[in-house]
């Protein structure tokens, strides 16, 4: 196992999670005013009952699946000795002297994360306020600001804006999903609570604004327009688009109870001209990080001198990893700026989905192929067959929408193993793309005579073979005659001599598939009876290049 450190640069302290995110989807259930202090939070980890988390420092605890206090006051006084910040769990939190002092003594905070809300949700806002998917200074935002707020820092514009014009704030993208918002989102109405809680406008308030033409308004204009009622939302609305020249980047909506003033509508649409610059900046340094990360985590891959180095800068020293290779399904009239657009929303769909497993997981692009390297938090024989979960939950939740596949490799143990690790990713991925489809997840074990079949393709391809003996015979018979003599063959070999399933393989009466078996042995010199040339047939039938 690859040994060393990593450095870390975490931006935000309880405190700061507390006031963005409080009140919609945190609350502050037990701890005082320590809870609030400017240390900052080391890491996300999500607790694992089982295995044995070596947490980073004042690091913030998800508590997936705790609901009994006994249960809660236990690990609360566990994390006291590991110096955590914080535990969350699902709220309503029972009232519980237990709790209070568990907390009291441990110094750790006790937070409650809102119904409704998910914890993959809460781990990938909580991923953008500490900014942990930086890889190094080079990849993430400078320290410089925009408008006397740190760049790229939407959470923070959001509620400078929200004191600007006197209401709650969502900073939401091109596809109305929610990038920022600010604080007071508990004065909104439902309608607003499940669009930060989903971080993206419900499907069905989506569908009423497309239908009565507001996203048509919206970025027809540079003033800001005003809705004063919708449907089953009791507040009003006002949206301006923000732009970068002509490209619209996204848009800032507030949840209001009449039109804004003119001094207000005009902060507003001076705010929009500020959003679009941290909005640039964030797509610049994303852009620069995400170059970075999938040069990293190629060096990591070919496993040679500079892999070590790039494992440490991935934060995945350490620990052994499993490979992950996910491959866009190519549709029948895909056309490739389109397959390429899907395939970069598998990525950052997958690296959300890896991370809110486990904050070290890191993902990027090489090639047509997404990769994923995933640590284990403990060691064991189940390596393969826990990432398998993961990856069919991640293929479950994208659905048919995004039709992909995913291989899995062996686990690498030290950092040698990892170029081996992705030479069997890349054949087992190979084969889930020949398969179009009808197997989404699988390791080498699963399809390892195909990819050696794929193999022995290539060497017949390479080479310039052409078929002989009894499969050149009947190849030549059926050019001539359209005999069908060959896909006799097939069907027999593939049905394992069984006549009946062979006959309804090709369609044909059994006694009628008799009589060309008869013929094939006949014209083709071919033994049936001698398993030999049985063998030698079905491998020059799976390994023929067609042309």
């Amino acid at each position: 196992m690859v040994r060393g450190s990593v450095s870390e640069r975490p931006r935000a302290s309880l405190g700061r999670v507390l006031n963005d995110l409080g009140a919609t989807l945190l609350e502050l259930v037990h701890g005082g005013a320590e809870s609030r202090d400017g240390t900052a939070i080391g890491g996300i980890v999500i607790h694992d009952p089982i295995g044995e988390e070596q947490l980073p420092p004042h690091a913030l605890v998800l508590g997936v699946g705790l609901s009994e206090p006994a249960d809660i006051a236990d690990l609360l006084r566990d994390l006291g000795p590991q110096k955590a910040g914080g535990l969350v769990v699902r709220a309503p939190v029972a009232e519980d002297d237990r709790l209070r002092t568990a907390v009291r003594e441990s110094g750790v905070a006790l937070l409650g994360l809102a119904r409704g809300a998910s914890w993959a949700q809460l781990a990938a806002m909580l991923r953008s306020l500490l900014a942990e998917g930086d890889v190094g200074v080079d990849a993430g935002l400078s320290e410089e600001t925009l408008g006397g707020l740190p760049a790229g820092d939407l959470f923070a514009l959001a509620n400078a804006i929200a004191a600007l014009v006197d209401a709650p704030i969502t900073i939401e993208d091109r596809n109305s999903r929610v990038l920022a918002f600010s604080g007071r989102q508990d004065e909104a109405d439902q309608g607003r609570i499940e669009t930060v809680l989903g971080r993206q406008v419900p499907e069905r308030y989506w569908r009423m604004l497309a239908d009565r033409g507001v996203f048509r308004d919206l970025y027809r204009n540079d003033r800001p327009i005003y809705l004063e009622s919708l449907p089953d939302v009791s507040m009003g609305r006002v949206a301006i688009a923000v732009r970068a020249g002509d490209e619209i980047l996204g848009s800032i909506w507030a949840a209001v109870r009449e039109a804004l003033s003119a001094e207000r509508t005009q902060a507003l649409c001076d705010a929009a001209k500020l959003v679009a610059l941290h909005l640039l900046r964030v797509r610049a340094g994303s852009d620069v990080g995400r170059r970075l990360r999938a040069d990293l985590l190629a060096t990591a891959l070919e496993g040679g001198v500079g892999a070590p180095n790039a494992l440490h800068r991935l934060g995945l020293t350490g620990q052994p990893v499993v490979v992950l290779a996910l491959v866009a399904a190519e549709q029948p009239g895909t056309a490739v700026g389109d397959l390429v657009s899907a395939r970069e929303r598998l990525g950052d769909a997958l690296a959300m989905h890896l991370t809110a497993v486990h904050p070290r997981s890191a993902t990027a692009p090489i090639g047509d192929i997404v990769y994923g390297l995933i640590p284990l938090t403990r060691v064991g024989s189940d390596g393969e067959q826990r990432a398998v979960r993961m990856a069919t939950e991640f293929l479950d939740r994208v659905g048919e929408r995004l039709p992909a596949a995913i291989a899995v490799s062996p686990v690498a143990q030290e950092v040698g193993d990892l170029a081996r690790a992705r030479a069997v990713v890349d054949r087992v991925a190979r084969v889930l793309r020949d398969r179009r489809g009808s197997l989404r997840v699988a390791r080498l074990a699963d399809v390892h005579v195909e990819t050696l079949l794929l193999e022995l393709r290539d060497i017949v391809a390479a080479r310039g073979d052409q078929p002989t003996g009894p499969v050149a015979r009947l190849l030549a018979y059926d050019a001539e005659n359209n005999g069908h003599l060959v896909e006799t063959l097939r069907a027999y070999l593939d049905s394992f001599g069984y006549i009946p399933a062979a006959a309804a393989q090709v369609y044909v009466h059994p006694n009628t598939f008799r009589y060309r078996l008869r013929r094939l042995a006949q014209i083709g010199q071919l033994d049936l009876d001698d398993p030999e040339a049985r063998f030698a047939a079905l491998l020059q039938l799976r390994t023929m290049v067609t042309r």
